[in-house]
């Protein structure tokens, strides 16, 4: 029997309420998120991927409670994080971190590295200040980067480093489970080969899950074990990596892998270019949320909203055509 998820989300859903007016009362909502399950076993890689406003880092934010559901739940380890008190909730976040896309956005130019690496020990009562010294010098050997680092400001490091710096403030309190917002799109490409290298180092040695959030499929091929694609908040399509990229089932993930670049001239295809841009989530489209650009639409597709469904093992699509 395999053992439980370490993180199960469950039907999440996320509205923004809109505002206008003098009094700024409520015109509408912008459903950033709408019906998204999924699961991640201790120790895998899930990836999310889609087109920028898919709804993706909000699903991120709300899996680690930085965002409240609308509806929907979340469990980690089995506990359910909607019904922990503040102060579960508290010491659960010691296991649960997150990295962020801008590395230099994310730390505070007016902290030391020191200080800023300390921090999680003293806001959680790790050690005292001595060991908090060693444990953040650790923290640098350990993704690479100089112990004289300790005493320099952010402004002081590169992308690739300050990156480095952020996963190593994530990783300070062994936690079990990490989410990457889009960790390597803010680098050059000849950094972000190795700032991926070390979060499967990191990954391997602490047996940790990752939610690996990103744009950028050919990325997600190679780090991820399972991935799910999103469009307009809701998901199109789950499974592993190989099959999802071997052979998809849902028009908008061929659509995109179609344009992603491959060394292998016999899996290049030929380009599927979508028609329009995707509709706005303050009004999303009747039935299928993909059908005003899908090549594939049949009647249905305007009325009838597909479901996700299991289409093989491990595989889920939401489309009536296929």
């Amino acid at each position: 029997m395999n053992p439980p998820p370490l993180v199960e989300a469950s039907g999440l859903k996320k509205s923004f309420p809109l505002r206008s007016g003098v009094l700024s009362r409520i015109t509408g909502y912008a459903r950033a998120v709408d019906g998204v399950s999924f699961n991640i076993a201790q120790g895998e890689t899930f990836g999310l991927v889609g087109e920028s406003g898919c709804g993706k880092s909000t699903t991120g934010r709300l899996v680690l409670r930085l965002l409240t559901p609308t509806e929907g739940s979340v469990k980690f380890d089995g506990e359910d994080l909607g019904s922990l008190p503040k102060a579960g909730l508290r010491e659960l976040r010691r296991q649960m971190q997150i990295v962020f896309q801008d590395p230099y956005a994310s730390l505070n130019p007016r902290m030391t590295i020191g200080a800023t690496l300390m921090e999680p020990f003293h806001v959680h009562g790790v050690g005292a200040t001595a060991d908090r010294k060693r444990l953040a010098a650790e923290l640098l050997s350990k993704v690479g980067l100089p112990a004289d680092g300790i005493g320099k400001y952010p402004h002081e490091f590169s992308g690739g480093q300050r990156q480095r710096i952020g996963i190593a403030r994530a990783i300070a309190l062994k936690p079990r489970f990490i989410m990457l917002d889009e960790p390597v799109s803010a680098l050059d490409v000849s950094v972000q080969a190795q700032i991926l290298n070390l979060l499967m180092d990191i990954k391997k040695e602490m047996g940790m899950a990752y939610l690996f959030i990103s744009h950028d499929l050919s990325v997600v091929e190679k780090v991820c074990d399972s991935v799910a694609v999103m469009y307009l908040g809701k998901m199109m399509e789950s499974g592993p990596v190989d099959d999802i990229y071997t052979s998809p089932i849902h028009p908008y993930t061929e659509a995109l892998l179609s344009a992603v670049s491959a060394p292998d001239p016999e899996r290049k295809g030929a380009r599927i270019r979508l028609k329009g841009d995707a509709p706005s989530i303050v009004n999303p489209p009747s039935g299928c949320v993909f059908h005003t650009r899908c090549p594939l639409k049949i009647k249905d597709c305007e009325t009838v909203e597909p479901k996700l469904t299991e289409r093989g093992p491990g595989r889920f699509a939401a489309c009536l055509v296929r």
